[in-house]
């Protein structure tokens, strides 16, 4: 089998490690079998999509919709990366899944709004299929609502024509849409469990996502629901495009 690539995008040693044990631990891949390549270490590089069986996009902490001129310098670069690889993807349909961080590059480049409507404080929340969810592969023995880790300062507000929703929200209605056939993106956190999303919270404290003094409230609020089943929709993927 060809390896899966890894994008990650996190700064900080310990969530970007935690975040590449739980994208093995939920693909069910050996480390030979997903490679990883942190972006905001230095230059992408050229990629040979016929080298993998598909890319992972993890979490981060750039917003697609913060003004150019609060956009460090690695963002911007880390954006146009992300950019020139889609164009690539999109239009081979080659298999895609960006989670989190997925929503603001493939939303981005396939022109959705992205902007503060419907950010999501770190917590658990039930979403549900669509009747396209609901027939989709990759989603395939999900029940029709379920829960999943959220926590975002921005979200599609307007999903564009080429895409198709596939799960939805009562807060934050776009929580996961495919383009094509193969290319997915997801709002929540698939790839989180609730060790993984506390190692972030304690580690994320103080960049906005929840106030001062709410570090405790936080931890219990992604305890609120058991989460269960979003893990198996990585396990899906990979079963699906691994060759």
């Amino acid at each position: 089998m060809k390896p899966f690539l890894l994008l990650a995008t996190r700064a900080e040693d310990r969530p970007a490690d935690d975040e590449y044990a739980l994208f093995q631990r939920f693909t069910g891949l050996a480390s030979r079998d997903l490679v990883r390549v942190r972006m905001e270490a230095g230059p992408l590089g050229a990629i040979d999509l016929d080298d993998y069986s598909g890319i992972f996009v993890g979490g981060g902490p750039f917003n697609a919709s913060d003004p150019p001129e609060k956009k460090s310098a690695v963002q911007r670069r880390v954006e146009a990366e992300f950019a020139s690889l889609l164009d690539d993807v999109v239009a081979r349909d080659f298999p895609f899944f960006g989670a989190c961080y997925g929503v603001g590059t493939l939303g981005t480049h396939q022109g959705a709004v992205i902007d503060g409507t419907f950010r999501e404080p770190i917590s658990v929340i039930d979403v549900a299929l669509t009747p396209e969810g609901a027939a989709d592969p990759v989603l395939a023995g999900m029940p029709e609502t379920f829960a999943a880790f959220v926590g975002h300062k921005e979200a599609i507000t307007v999903l564009p024509p080429s895409a198709t929703l596939l799960v939805r929200g009562d807060g934050c209605p776009v929580q996961m849409f495919r383009v094509g056939q193969n290319v997915y993106a997801t709002q929540f956190h698939p790839e989180c469990d609730v060790e993984g999303i506390s190692t972030r919270i304690r580690v994320y404290a103080g960049h906005g996502y929840f106030g001062e003094g709410e570090l405790d409230a936080t931890l219990e609020a992604v305890r609120r629901l058991p989460v269960v089943h979003t893990g198996s929709i990585l396990r899906r993927f990979t079963e699906r495009y691994g060759r």
